[in-house]
């Protein structure tokens, strides 16, 4: 596996849609021939994913939000790495 790095840029593969599901109660990735749920770390660390910011901002943003949590990037860096190469996100 590839580990990204602080300074790329992650944005959403645009074969999937992240959108919050009523029937599910939580988030999901919908794409063409299914829908994967998301746990509630997974969908706050995807919700940060806009292809705007990079990995150093989106851990301080999540570090932000959720101050009790301590540091944050050593996880986030992980889950965007399985998030890569299940192909959910890509760098620009």
């Amino acid at each position: 596996m590839t580990k990204p790095g602080l300074d790329q840029t992650p944005s959403l593969n645009p074969m999937f849609r992240f959108q919050w599901e009523e029937a599910q109660g939580c988030h999901v990735l919908l794409y063409p021939e299914g829908m994967i749920k998301l746990n509630d770390s997974a969908a706050a660390i995807l919700a940060e994913v806009q292809g705007e910011q990079d990995c150093a901002a989106i851990i301080q943003a999540l570090e932000a939000r959720f101050p009790d949590a301590g540091a944050l990037g050593p996880d986030v860096l992980e889950f965007l790495e399985v998030a890569h190469e299940q192909n959910w996100i890509r760098y620009a």
